[in-house]
């Protein structure tokens, strides 16, 4: 609308995801499938989208293929206003060299900026379970006359420490330090038990931001990173304020799963996050259609149970076939075969997997492609699985893309 601030929106995508690790071999971290229908990047955009975001640059870096495609693919927005959601490679603008940390991929791009001259610049991560309406923090930053405003979630004091964790002011606003992972971390004025992490989502006032990376860009000790050049350099300056990301209210969203937010940065929160989905009375509802995650579903028929083939609390996508195969506490994607006797529990089955006759998988992810023949077995052994597989500190059995299992 034409009262609205010109807002550039800027995802960076360039994580190589080390920690999810086989899922990451040959795929960058925000192209990493989830929920059965979706791929990591579809959460951050679905929020900016819906809020209203229609000029969308997605930085990208690592093995970037897959991403790419599924944004062209998938992302398309109408022209008639010059509507975009694009993805923007390392282009080495600036010399024969890659990112070197996120600062550096926007003053890297800042063409982008250039181009759309926007009044704000939203800089969000893009590998992160959640929703949100950025609209809502872009107004509080509007307010509040900051140059910055970062996104602060709530978390018990014990386990802030794991995070990048925000010292507020005694206003409860201004932003008075920035700490990485502190043993003991700083409370919320008022609330002595909890402790504001941040999300890595940022909002800036476009000459704020252009300040602070050309200051950062000339710094030769700077590692060029958001969080641990950018947002401390503009506390120190007192021009930095937090959002509360309990304030912000979704349509559609339910007392259980309202304010849900989860990193899957590893294997072991990459698979709580999908048990998270398939309860009854779900942690994070995937099913609400006042704030939908989008994302191209195949065409494929729909879901089919012969032979006695049963699934309980679990969540089974189009072209699936269960034969005669048990399935329970899980989520199967689209085009899987669950053939006859076999049992599939507490495990994240991507497309294309095929789980032979009388096998068993335990507390497992299975990436693209994974034949497990008969009678076979995951997550039943771990110690015989640990010399075969990757098996996650928590006990879960991963197994990469296309793999054919070993026989029994």
């Amino acid at each position: 609308m034409a009262g609205d601030p010109r807002v550039l929106a800027m995802v960076l995508a360039g994580g190589e995801g080390k920690r999810l690790m086989p899922l990451t071999a040959d795929r960058a971290k925000p192209a990493v499938p989830f929920g059965g229908s979706y791929r990591l990047i579809d959460f951050v955009l679905s929020n900016l989208i819906n809020a209203g975001m229609r000029r969308v640059c997605v930085l990208t870096q690592y093995k970037s293929h897959s991403l790419d495609r599924h944004i062209t693919q998938t992302w398309r927005m109408p022209t008639l206003l010059g509507d975009y959601v694009t993805p923007v490679p390392a282009q080495q603008r600036l010399g024969p060299r890659w990112f070197t940390g996120s600062a550096d991929a926007i003053f890297q791009s800042l063409n982008l900026v250039y181009d759309e001259a926007p009044e704000y610049v939203v800089v969000f991560g893009a590998d992160h379970v959640y929703r949100m309406d950025p609209m809502q923090m872009i107004e509080a930053h509007i307010d509040s006359g900051a140059g910055v405003t970062v996104a602060g979630l709530r978390r018990p004091k014990e386990m802030a420490s794991e995070f990048g964790v925000i010292e507020v002011a005694s206003d409860g606003h201004r932003i008075s330090n920035f700490l990485e992972k502190p043993k003991n971390p700083p409370t919320i004025p008022g609330s002595p038990d909890e402790c504001f992490v941040s999300m890595g989502n940022y909002v800036f006032s476009t000459d704020v931001l252009l300040e602070a990376l050309r200051e950062d860009a000339a710094d030769s000790s700077s590692i060029h990173d958001m969080g641990s050049n950018i947002i401390p350099m503009l506390t120190g300056q007192g021009r930095a304020f937090v959002y509360d990301f309990n304030s912000n209210i979704v349509a559609g969203a339910t007392e259980r799963d309202s304010g849900y937010w989860r990193d899957v940065g590893s294997l072991d929160s990459y698979h709580d996050a999908h048990m998270d989905l398939v309860s009854v009375h779900p942690v994070f509802n995937l099913y609400n259609r006042r704030w939908p995650i989008l994302s191209n579903i195949p065409p494929l028929p729909p879901a089919k149970f012969v032979e006695g083939g049963n699934a309980h609390e679990s969540m089974v996508g189009a072209g699936s076939i269960i034969s005669g195969g048990h399935v329970r506490t899980s989520v199967i994607a689209s085009n899987v075969i669950v053939d006859s006797g076999s049992y599939v529990e507490g495990s994240v089955l991507m497309p294309g997997v095929r789980i032979g006759q009388n096998a068993v998988v335990r507390r497992a992810i299975l990436d693209k492609n994974v034949v497990v023949p008969a009678n076979a077995q995951i997550g039943v052994d771990l110690d015989l699985d640990r010399t075969r597989y990757t098996v996650s500190p928590g006990g879960i059995v991963v197994i990469g893309k296309g793999v054919s299992v070993i026989e029994d």
